[in-house]
């Protein structure tokens, strides 16, 4: 097998971050992202602590947003300080390598992501609509395999697009404009067509992400009309209240996605800048408020705060 090496001459990309953003604005922007990742990082280290520590949070429901902590922890962890550092001190550079394992990465755990969420909709379904059945059909060792399935699919899918991108041979252009090394953003800088990858990795985009967002849809309106039956207008409003703000989170990070993927095989140009904000409102915002929604925000957890 021909290993990148051979295939390139470029030993090194430029992360571009934001193409347009003047110099003025750099310490501005890498604070900005230096909160982000600050308040991500201890967000989703409370919830795995607590979820870890506390024996009552031993459920189906809190494994599973330990994992989705876990995994947005390790993709802002490998993303963010670089070009953090690329702003705050012009480090904006990645060896060739480093590259590609941070495009391993964060296809990884993004599609991770996709698998996550999509599993904490099923285990909601269940519990809402099936709630006398739902010990006997979610437990925590179902739930931890389905989990492990997802962690090694994900690596595959990861996999995939990153041996994509690295059979591809750069030779010339090495800037990267994005805040880190995502495949579309790097195989456009081969010196070969690459319609072909591109039409690839858009497939694998589009089943990673629509197969997961039709099961969480179609769970989400079966929960909202079972509730809206059976409810009273009381326990109608704050489970409607519930599933909103789990689907403001869900459209954050799905709808914002498949808009990049579509836009990116269709000639429609869009700002540099737009296209690198997009991709980091998709990227980030969510990691900030997914364990806010799914977690913190819950009456067991803030009784375990409140201890």
């Amino acid at each position: 097998m021909i290993s990148m090496a051979n295939l390139s001459t470029v030993y090194e990309f430029i992360l571009i971050g934001f193409p347009g953003l003047q110099q003025i604005f750099h310490v501005p922007v890498s604070i900005v992202m230096l909160l982000v990742y600050s308040i991500s990082l201890t967000a989703n280290i409370l919830v795995i602590g607590l979820i870890i520590v506390k024996k009552q949070l031993h459920q189906p429901m809190y494994i599973i947003i330990a994992n989705l902590a876990l995994s947005d922890l390790l993709f802002d962890t490998i993303t963010l300080p670089k070009i953090i550092a690329k702003y705050w001190f012009g480090a904006g550079s990645i060896s060739f390598y480093g590259c590609f394992f941070q495009m391993f990465c964060a296809h990884y755990l993004g599609s991770l992501d996709s698998f996550i969420i999509m599993l904490m909709a099923v285990d909601r379904y269940v519990a809402i609509c099936k709630p006398l059945r739902y010990h006997s059909i979610i437990g925590n060792r179902l739930v931890g395999f389905a989990c492990y399935f997802f962690w090694i699919l994900a690596a595959i899918i990861g996999l995939a697009i990153v041996l994509i991108a690295g059979l591809l041979p750069f030779c010339g252009p090495n800037l990267v404009k994005n805040c880190f090394c995502a495949s579309p953003s790097v195989i456009i800088l081969a010196c070969v067509d690459v319609t072909i990858a591109r039409r690839i990795g858009f497939i694998i985009g589009m089943i990673v992400h629509l197969l997961p967002l039709s099961v969480i849809i179609i769970s989400y309106i079966i929960i909202i009309r079972v509730v809206h039956s059976s409810a009273g207008n009381e326990n109608w409003q704050k489970a409607f209240y519930t599933c909103t703000t789990h689907m403001f989170v869900i459209g954050l990070y799905f709808i914002p996605r498949l808009f990049v993927y579509v836009t990116g095989q269709i000639p429609l140009i869009l700002n540099a800048d737009l296209n690198v904000l997009i991709f980091c409102l998709y990227t980030f915002i969510p990691h900030v408020a997914s364990p806010i929604i799914y977690c913190l925000r819950t009456k067991e957890i803030r009784n375990i705060c409140g201890q």
